[in-house]
């Protein structure tokens, strides 16, 4: 049985740009400079074809990795979920008992987290220990830094 991959809506058309950049952009333009550093003699010093085929394995390998994640994606449309509990897609707003800071995170797919824009990984430390709960839990969250006692104020679901 093949790995599902969550992730929400946006991020598979996401995953599905990237992909149609890299084969329809970027691997004929790093077919056309691999042709044209060949036109430059000698293989073994031309600095311009070893970057070349460099860039070209990247972007293979990445054709590949997205390829693979599309096929076992399990898309969640976040629009069509509701409750009081966190699960995949739910924003979560809670407050560090000690600070007293309000913080709060949308849990997403891994290739669609960004700390910048709220949104962090569900494999991430902080969505394994939020995943289940609900708003007045209060639980305390591994972190780097070592532990923070939380409670949980608000469980949402917005795109």
């Amino acid at each position: 049985m093949k790995e599902s991959y969550p992730v929400t809506k946006k991020g598979y058309e996401l995953l599905k740009k990237e992909l149609k950049k890299l084969l329809n952009t970027d691997r004929p333009a790093i077919v056309n400079a691999i042709s044209s550093a060949r036109e430059h003699g000698d293989l073994k010093e031309n600095a311009e074809y070893h970057a070349a085929k460099e860039q070209q394995g990247f972007i293979e390998g990445r054709i590949q990795e997205l390829n693979a994640k599309l096929a076992k994606a399990n898309v969640i449309d976040i629009e069509k979920l509701s409750g009081d509990k966190v699960v995949f897609g739910a924003t979560v707003t809670f407050e560090d008992i000690d600070t007293e800071e309000i913080s709060n995170y949308q849990i997403v797919g891994e290739d669609e987290s960004d700390i910048k824009q709220n949104k962090i990984s569900i494999s991430s430390p902080i969505a394994r220990s939020l995943i289940g709960r609900s708003a007045g839990e209060t639980l305390t969250i591994p972190i780097p830094k070592g532990k923070i006692e939380i409670e949980i104020l608000k469980v949402e679901f917005f795109v």
